[in-house]
């Protein structure tokens, strides 16, 4: 492999706008790493914290893809799109909104151990080929429920009737795209994700996310190593 052999976790504040793979090509050309690999993906609307793994520390991925990962989104009511967030068309729209107690009676629901049907346009394999490949296909697919674990979930604030902001604490394999979806049909309304942050994954925090803005000044004078963490950094649970 081209590049040197470089060791650790970097933890990157992901931009809205490109993909997690995207991302990690970035910053592995500016640290010149000849490996390298990303815990828990990032939606290409997404920003927030996007763990990066370099060398060795890529043998600890498996501990972080377990973590316990917290958000912060935002649901536009009155709408559900084909991809439950604000890239896909409009399939399903309402004129109703929920009161903010509504919404508060309803959040029980979704909290603890549930069933969670993922969004059509997901990475689930299906006969071996991704979920998201066959619905931009036409191809409909009906994903079974899977169950997931919902730690924290409470709303934030409702700057207006048609959106509200919420944060979640959750476990693997939980879609907050479909938390809205299914939200927004509960509610009898339809809803689907505007806005998403990580602002957590295990110990790694927003806080201490770097942009790759203030990592390719870093790259200039040779200093952005010096943001990488051990690899023990996951182990400390």
């Amino acid at each position: 492999r081209k590049g040197d052999p470089v060791h650790g976790w970097f933890v990157l504040n992901k931009p809205v706008g490109i993909t997690s793979t995207k991302a990690l090509s970035i910053v592995r050309r500016l640290l010149n790493a000849n490996k390298a690999g990303h815990a828990g993906t990032l939606d290409p609307l997404a920003d927030g914290v996007l763990p990066l793994a370099f060398g060795e520390a890529t043998k600890t991925v498996p501990y972080l893809v377990d973590a316990r990962k917290s958000y912060r989104f935002t649901v536009r009511w009155g709408q559900e799109t084909s991809t439950d967030d604000r890239e896909g068309p409009v399939v399903r729209s309402s004129d109703a909104r929920p009161s903010p107690d509504a919404v508060l009676l309803a959040l029980p629901a979704f909290i603890g151990r549930i069933l969670q049907v993922p969004p059509a346009f997901s990475a689930i394999l299906v006969d071996g080929e991704r979920a998201y490949d066959l619905a931009r296909d036409g191809v409909e697919v009906e994903l079974k429920a899977r169950e997931t674990d919902i730690h924290r979930l409470e709303i934030v604030e409702s700057p207006d009737a048609d959106h509200a902001c919420f944060d979640m604490v959750c476990g693997k394999g939980t879609y907050v795209r479909a938390f809205a979806r299914d939200m927004g049909r509960a509610l009898g309304c339809f809803g689907h994700v505007t806005a998403l942050t990580r602002t957590s994954v295990g110990p790694f925090m927003l806080a201490g996310a770097i942009s790759l803005e203030k990592l390719e000044e870093s790259a200039k004078d040779g200093a952005a190593k010096r943001s990488l963490l051990p690899l023990a950094t996951v182990l400390d649970d």
